[in-house]
């Protein structure tokens, strides 16, 4: 009889890259709440911004995520171990001592970190994305106790595919010759050759998710390996908080900007079925990924593509319309305008909405300033939403498709009250509910808007929208009087 989850993982350690990242932060705070046999969860952390590898540990320890831990069980903050390193230096960075202890007392490795930019130079992707990732695997190979390592990698690692499926596809160039390209080429050459090498993704985040897969199944032969690829990954649905979220990437950057009256257009087709993930759901997926292969011991890299795909269907057009309905249930305090505006499956009526509602509103709000002699900013906000915008249309203006049969699998391989505990059954979202709470996670953790301050965001709203309908209505009398006065008279 196989081993439950709990079972499994007592008395292990485990390794964990990107700790201080989202998916990185609830994986860890689920370890140590769910998990209470582990002996030792070690975070591998470098210096960032003068900030010492200890002061972040502290950082991360303090963050609104492990609320409940501290309350409950803060004895549980003795299990984590720092690793001082950097993922981006040769052998890690990592002192012989640390090294030894991983390499003798290291069980489990999750690796999540990962640079999400898709606007980052190939070089510097290579490196954060591949380079980084092989570094990790050679440290693996020589843990003496290792008995699953799980890399996160991204449904959207394969984007000319019509389907993708949980198995390993050919990278379309071999990873250790592009790490050494990057490695001996200048930047201006490089700068050159990037969009004949990336031709087949959208991106450089894309580019390098895809070929480093290749690199991570060449270890495969050597322990257990999983990939995971998550599709695009958002706010909790129930763990450590419903809605919690700490970044404004993808769709959460979308819920901000269109909450603040900033985004009043997106090009995208309401008829496709969007695809995205809850973190919670991801960090559980990673857990049960690491537990069965540990189990079951594949002698090839064996993937799971952690998607909604055939079990939950909601398209964008209802995402869009329960977004903004959320938007103005439970408004911003401070925004630009009342929320509104549409998506547009055309890219030149996108193009025209653009010009009049965030261009020419930018360029005119920033003039007032100036003549105020305030400091003008808008026009600089708005092209990075424009920028934003730009990247995430690729992926709203295509459907897409995964196959998960894996990944479904997990939840029939445990009990029903470990499903409980560590749930991956997508079907069970509420898509209003979670959007609610996604909405109030963007307002309260990313915002920092107590929930307090909601009655009175609300009493400002209806004047918002008093002012909103009154300025609509100056607007377009002013374009039939204009109308009327050049081409009413000129007929009679």
């Amino acid at each position: 009889m196989s081993r439950s989850v709990t079972e499994f993982y007592d008395g292990k350690c485990i390794f964990v890259t990107g700790a201080t990242g989202f998916v990185g932060k609830v994986l860890v705070e689920k370890i140590l709440r769910s998990l209470p046999g582990v002996k030792n969860v070690y975070l591998l952390m470098r210096q960032k911004k003068g900030t010492s590898g200890d002061d972040r540990l502290k950082d991360l320890w303090n963050s609104r995520i492990f609320d409940n831990l501290r309350a409950n069980n803060p004895d549980a903050f003795n299990k984590i171990k720092l690793i001082s390193g950097d993922l981006l230096k040769e052998d890690l960075g990592i002192c012989n001592d640390d090294r030894g202890v991983i390499q003798e007392n290291c069980n489990i490795v999750f690796h999540s970190a990962a640079c999400v930019r898709f606007d980052q130079k190939l070089k510097d992707a290579v490196e954060t994305n591949t380079t980084a990732t092989l570094r990790l695997l050679k440290l693996a190979e020589t843990m003496n106790k290792l008995e699953a390592f799980v890399h996160l990698s991204t449904a959207y690692c394969r984007c000319e595919l019509d389907v993708l499926d949980e198995k390993l596809y050919p990278a379309v160039h071999e990873p250790r010759k592009i790490i050494e390209l990057t490695q001996w080429l200048d930047d201006k050459t490089l700068d050159y050759l990037e969009p004949r090498l990336i031709s087949s993704e959208p991106n450089t985040y894309s580019y390098t998710k895809a070929i480093t897969e290749d690199l991570v199944a060449e270890f495969s032969s050597k322990f257990p390996i999983a990939i995971g690829r998550p599709s695009i990954v958002t706010a909790s649905w129930k763990e450590p908080m419903p809605g919690w979220v700490d970044n404004i990437n993808g769709p959460t950057g979308l819920l901000m900007g269109s909450g603040k009256g900033v985004i009043r257009t997106m090009l995208c087709e309401g008829s496709y079925l969007a695809d995205a993930i809850p973190v919670d759901i991801v960090t559980n997926g990673c857990i049960l990924i690491a537990h069965n292969i540990a189990l079951e011991r594949p002698k090839d890299v064996r993937i799971f593509n952690l998607t909604l795909s055939g079990v939950h269907k909601i398209t964008w057009r209802e995402v869009i319309e329960l977004g903004e309905k959320y938007v103005n249930t439970y408004p911003h305090l401070m925004v630009l305008w009342y929320p509104g505006g549409n998506i547009r499956s055309y890219w030149i009526t996108h193009q025209i909405n653009l010009v009049l509602t965030h261009i020419l509103p930018a360029y005119f709000i920033d003039f007032l300033l100036l003549l105020f002699r305030k400091k003008p900013f808008l026009v600089k906000i708005q092209k990075r939403i424009s920028h934003g915008l730009s990247i995430l249309q690729y992926y709203t203006m295509k459907e897409w498709h995964f196959k998960n049969n894996n990944f479904l699998a997990l939840q029939r391989s445990i009990s029903d009250e470990e499903n409980e505990i560590f749930y991956t059954d997508v079907s069970k979202i509420d898509t209003a509910d979670y959007l609610k709470n996604y909405v109030l996670g963007v307002r309260h953790f990313v915002c920092k808007e107590d929930p307090s301050t909601l009655p009175r965001a609300k009493k400002i709203h209806r004047i918002r929208y008093i002012l909103h309908i009154f300025a609509q209505t100056l607007f377009y009398s002013l374009i039939a009087w204009f109308l009327y006065s050049n081409f009413g008279f000129a007929n009679k």
